[in-house]
């Protein structure tokens, strides 16, 4: 008889609400006739461009432990595409870090940014409910890395901004704001 010992793997508290109540309520109020047609999310992509590393290097090695802090995994550090003289540029050179989130990591991220991230910045008055890309892809940027909980203000040698998209299986804007909407992604109130 052999001795195997299962382990439970805990699943992430967004997904469960999504599975149970949020994924059912969007089809009902979408009016869609499939439940697979229900827009749901494909991947978090969090984006560090650091144009300053050209210059010193050592910038590009803090915002890659930032990422890494952030996100749980280790970033790839993106690379010029083509060379630009006006900015000191050269093909090739480094100049930023992104990380891609998916599965678990994806739903943990999602929840500590709602819940405890997008509450710490300053002057905070919602996000821009405009910011859809037109295929429901929602893409924002915050100035500092400081209102994540993980960064150790004592350990930061400077700020840095980020951005961040979250990448749905949405058809329409309408649609991946209603699948933002559900998580209670805090949109400003347009009066415009």
């Amino acid at each position: 008889m052999s001795d195997t010992t299962t382990t439970q793997v805990e699943v992430p508290r967004l997904k469960v609400k999504y599975d149970t109540e949020i994924r059912a309520a969007l089809k009902d109020s979408l009016g869609l006739a499939n439940i697979m047609q229900v827009p749901r999310l494909e991947k978090i992509v969090l984006n560090m461009g650091v144009g300053a590393a050209v210059a010193q290097p050592s910038l590009l090695e803090g915002a890659v432990k930032d990422l890494t802090t952030i996100a749980g995994q280790k970033p790839i550090i993106t690379k010029a595409k083509k060379s630009i003289a006006g900015f000191k540029l050269r093909e090739g050179n480094a100049i930023g870090a992104k990380v891609t989130l998916r599965g678990a990591r994806k739903w943990d991220f999602l929840d500590r940014l709602t819940s405890l991230a997008i509450p710490r910045i300053r002057d905070f008055r919602g996000l821009n409910p405009r910011s859809f890309d037109g295929r429901g892809n929602y893409t924002f940027g915050v100035t500092e890395q400081l209102i994540f909980p993980e960064i150790n203000y004592d350990r930061v040698d400077t700020t840095r901004g980020m951005d961040i998209t979250i990448v749905t299986t949405a058809r329409t804007n309408a649609e991946g704001k209603a699948l933002l909407d559900a998580f209670a992604f805090p949109f400003r109130k347009d009066d415009r």
